[in-house]
C-alpha cells in the first residue's frame, strides 16, 4: 500500500531520506527540539512539514484519523515507527496528540457585514 515507499525531503535546513512515517518522526523531532530552544517559527516550519508527510501517511492507510472523544496511546497494532493508529500532527506549540480542530465539524454562522448606505450627490 506505500507503507514502504522510500520519499526525499528537502526541508528548510534538512534533507531527510526514508518511510513518510520516519520522515514524519524526524520534523517532529526537529520541531520539538526547535521549540525548546524558543525558535518558534522554525517550530511551525517542521510542524508544516510533518503534517504533510501525515496527510501521505492517511492517503495510504497507516494511520487512522483520531475519532473525538477517544484518548491518545497505543492501541496495539503495531504501527510503523512507533506511532499509534490515532496520533495526530503536532500542534503549533509543539506537543503531540492534542487536540485539533476538527474540519467536519459544525462551522458558526458569520452574520453578513452591513454594507454601506448609498449617497446621492
Amino acid at each position: 500500500m506505500g507503507s514502504n515507499r522510500n520519499y526525499d525531503s528537502n526541508g528548510p535546513d534538512v534533507k531527510i531520506r526514508g518511510t513518510a512515517s520516519h520522515i514524519y518522526e524526524r520534523y517532529c523531532q526537529l520541531a520539538r527540539d526547535a521549540s525548546s530552544a524558543g525558535d518558534r517559527v522554525a517550530a511551525e516550519n517542521y510542524l508544516q512539514h510533518a503534517e504533510h508527510y501525515y496527510r501521505i501517511m492517511l492517503a495510504n492507510g497507516l494511520v487512522q484519523p483520531k475519532q473525538n472523544g477517544q484518548g491518545q496511546g497505543q492501541d496495539g497494532n503495531g504501527a510503523e515507527g512507533g506511532e499509534s493508529q490515532g496520533e495526530q500532527p503536532f500542534a503549533a506549540d509543539g506537543n503531540a496528540g492534542t487536540e485539533q480542530a476538527d474540519p467536519q465539524a459544525e462551522q458558526p454562522v458569520i452574520a453578513e457585514a452591513p454594507q454601506p448606505e448609498e449617497v446621492t450627490a
